[in-house]
């Protein structure tokens, strides 16, 4: 995959780790981090804030570390500032000589402290806990009645999962380094770290080839759409069908719409009955209504990508109808119904180019997500060899090889009914005209959201494939150099 200019890699607290260590390694002084570290975390609150009573509570490790250089800095600044310490650094560490450096008042650390703060800088602990927090540092950060800046994030928070630990302070701004990890795009941590700020301290981009991480953080330039150029014909842009239920027609027209808007050549509404067809051929002139069915229809090769299940039953013959298209090697995206129909059953979807289940749809068919969506969405797709895109406002993609993209890309407004069915025919559009799955997925999620921020709050589901276009054209414009503030 391409990786553009802007940094989609994510880390886990554990790779942040070793890519810190590796810097050390290679030479990278780690007191010379730490200074970069809590200058940036200065610089954040000097820019956000005005001067104010300022108590920086700080942890034994190195994220204490940065909060008494970040202290130090901002009390030559100006700045009234105390240091609350948890507990004293290591003898010996770059937090010691951090803490060593700090001439200015000390303070307990105690809830009475923060609570008459204007503002607390949260050093406590990074993203890289232990254990949960509680006891008096989560008294103490509970006190906080000013706003909180969290460095790296909000003690208490999982830098991995997004889940809270114990007890985690909502933070007004979080300051992080290098790399944003996936506990500052997933749901809750996103609201918690507030505003998410990235600066770079000094790591040199070559220790992320050492890591090697496997997650990123979805947008344009973690993917390129498909072009196409003068002699390009329907047939090369891809034809896409789509199996329409008896019941809620209206959900396979919704998907049939993404897909053209999307990029599609030609789009097919498979009708399951003649009422079902005339239905069906009373919407959009440019959609192909027929009644064949899905084994005749499966004659013409050209028929590269399938969508199953939006207004279909949960029902075996669903499955069955699943079952046949991928058997004759065409790409399908599984939803709605066909997830339905698979709950309990998670090898019937096996051979899905995409599945992409709603967070009630994949505890149905893989059990529950359990607080790790990441990890849950790596097993369902090792397990089905589908890429899995597990839908919400911190969407999940899964690739089986153990790839992930986390999308954050998407306003709370397009949590309505029928916008489902758009995403699985933008995806099978881009799996048409071919696009990896991984990569259609993750591009149709970006392009999903792009689409209803532009339409703005007040959104119907039939409203965002208009927009698509629009959001194809943002996508290009996007993959421009875009520096590194998250």
């Amino acid at each position: 995959m391409t990786i553009g200019a802007r940094p989609f890699e994510l880390l886990t607290p554990e790779e942040m780790s070793r890519a810190d260590a590796l810097a050390i390694a290679s030479g990278v002084p780690g007191d010379r981090l730490m200074e970069a570290a809590g200058r940036a975390v200065a610089r954040a609150a000097m820019r956000r804030f005005r001067p104010c009573r300022t108590l920086v509570l700080a942890g034994p490790g190195n994220n204490g570390g940065d909060g008494y250089v970040a202290a130090r800095l901002l009390e030559q600044a100006g700045w009234p500032v105390a240091v609350a310490a948890l507990a004293p650094p290591r003898e010996g560490t770059d937090a010691a000589r951090a803490a060593a450096r700090w001439r200015g008042p000390m303070a307990p650390f105690a809830p009475g402290e923060a609570a008459r703060a204007r503002l607390v800088v949260d050093a406590v602990f990074g993203a890289g806990l232990a254990r949960p927090v509680d006891g008096l540092a989560a008294e103490a950060l509970a006190a906080a009645r000013g706003p909180v800046l969290a460095v790296d994030v909000p003690s208490g928070l999982d830098g991995a999962t997004g889940q809270v630990r114990g007890f985690a302070p909502r933070a007004a701004l979080t300051v992080t380094f290098f790399r944003l990890k996936p506990g500052h795009l997933l749901m809750p941590g996103r609201e918690f770290c507030g505003e998410t700020l990235l600066a770079e301290i000094g790591l040199p981009a070559a220790v992320l080839a050492q890591v090697a991480p496997r997650a990123w953080r979805n947008g344009p330039g973690l993917w390129r759409l498909p072009e196409h150029g003068a002699a390009a014909h329907k047939y090369l842009r891809g034809h896409v069908t789509i199996l329409a239920g008896a019941g809620m027609t209206g959900a396979a027209r919704l998907a049939a719409e993404g897909a053209r808007r999307a990029g599609a050549g030609l789009v097919t509404l498979a009708a399951p009955d003649r009422a079902s067809a005339d239905v069906l051929r009373g919407g959009a002139p440019g959609v192909i209504v027929t009644e064949a069915p899905p084994s005749e229809l499966l004659e013409d090769a050209r028929r590269t990508a399938w969508v199953v299940g939006p207004g279909l039953p949960a029902e075996e013959a669903t499955l069955a109808a699943l079952r046949a298209i991928v058997a004759a090697g065409r790409r399908v995206v599984a939803d709605a119904g066909a997830l339905a129909a698979a709950g309990g059953s998670p090898m019937a979807l096996a051979g899905c180019a995409v599945l992409t289940p709603h967070e009630g749809e994949f505890a149905r068919v893989f059990g529950p997500v359990a607080g790790d969506r990441p990890g849950a969405v790596r097993r369902a797709a090792a397990l089905t060899g589908a890429v899995v895109l597990l839908k919400g406002p911190d969407t999940v993609i899964a690739a089986p090889d153990g790839q992930v993209a986390i999308n954050d890309h998407a306003p709370p407004w397009l949590a309505t009914g029928g916008t489902g069915d758009v995403l699985a025919g933008v995806i099978a559009a881009l799996l048409a005209a071919g696009m990896p799955p991984f990569e259609a997925a993750a591009a149709g999620a970006w392009l999903h959201g792009e689409a209803a921020l532009r339409c703005g709050p007040g959104l119907l589901a039939e409203d965002l494939a208009p927009r698509l276009p629009e959001a194809i054209r943002a996508a290009g414009q996007a993959r421009q150099p875009q520096g590194a503030s998250a």
